[in-house]
């Protein structure tokens, strides 16, 4: 793949060097909004045992929902505890009713139709966001999704990781870059918006692995991209290989370069809507640095700051 013509900053970006979430939430709805993480109450075909029961080995016991309300509590009352809890720190009116544990459309149309119109139905959501599988989505699905898009935004999360197969089968995901090629396909010939998440810092992948990973990104029909450190976590199969045999991780510098060179390829279209990211601390093993979440991103807007190759390109607010 050939690169990318890199981001040229534009002032209407404020003081971030690329096309933040924040940002485009700000200028859609007029304010900033928050996600409001939820639980479906569904589970995975990675761990029911339909392909496996041990999940992905990069995935906590909370199948990346650690952060999300109880699934004891029905949609509306998941909406009310968790708009409480933000806003009792900020003056927030807006949110993205967001499904996050699990695989969030691993259920019969019907159940999906009653938790995913019941987050939408509350008028402070904006949009609804859905993280799952690409080989979880059937034609009624589909079209179920292109429905409630009609209503209220929908967006679709879906875990990429890697465009490479052979990456994919050591991390046990039961999954190919060819079924998620065939998802986005889907998705956006129902006019959904696609956001992928790609994982850096996979076990045997080289940095030029990556890159083409994101270039794939970069050349295809998506509209936002999660750029993910790999975290390893207490209770993974990862857990388990890195005590065993511990295999190199990113430190601070190289990752926050690296992500330079991420956002370099992408066009300036695509929204980023993570960077980094903050693993539960009770469950990180490593690296511990990405905790700092603050020092990351910091250390990121310095590096785009030092690149040379970028000098001149950028708005710097005075």
């Amino acid at each position: 793949m050939n690169a990318q013509k890199p981001h040229t900053a534009s002032p209407l970006w404020g003081d971030k060097r690329y096309y933040s979430l924040n940002y485009y939430l700000k200028q859609t709805y007029g304010e900033k909004v928050y996600r409001l993480s939820l639980d479906g109450g569904m589970t995975c075909p990675n761990r029911d045992g339909r392909y496996a029961t041990t999940g992905c080995s990069f995935c906590s016991l909370g199948g990346s929902g650690d952060f999300a309300a109880s699934k004891t509590l029905t949609i509306p009352e998941q909406l009310l505890e968790a708009r409480e809890r933000i806003q009792s720190k900020t003056n927030c009116h807006k949110f993205i009713a967001y499904f996050q544990a699990y695989t969030n459309t691993y259920a019969p149309v019907s159940y999906l139709r009653k938790i995913f119109t019941a987050a939408i139905s509350d008028p402070q959501v904006v949009a609804l966001s859905i993280g799952t599988r690409s080989d979880c989505l059937s034609n009624e699905i589909l079209d179920l999704l292109s429905e409630l898009n009609q209503i209220k935004p929908v967006w679709i999360e879906l875990g990429l990781q890697t465009i490479h197969n052979q990456t994919l089968q050591k991390l046990n995901t039961h999954t190919t870059f060819e079924q998620f090629e065939w998802a986005r396909q889907s998705l956006r010939k129902r006019g959904l918006s696609v956001i992928a998440h790609l994982i850096l810092g996979l076990p045997g992948e080289t940095k030029d692995m990556m890159l083409q990973s994101v270039e794939y990104i970069a050349h295809s029909d998506i509209q936002g991209i999660k750029l993910q450190l790999l975290h390893i976590l207490k209770g993974t199969a990862l857990s388990d290989q890195y005590a065993a045999e511990p295999f190199p991780l990113f430190t601070l510098d190289e990752y926050c370069d690296l992500i330079v060179d991420c956002i370099e390829r992408l066009p300036e279209q695509i929204v980023i809507h993570r960077i980094t990211g903050d693993g539960p601390r009770k469950l990180l093993v490593a690296p511990l640095w990405s905790t700092d979440k603050k020092r990351v991103l910091n250390t990121i807007q310095k590096r785009f700051l030092e690149r040379d190759t970028w000098q001149g390109k950028f708005y710097c607010p005075s």
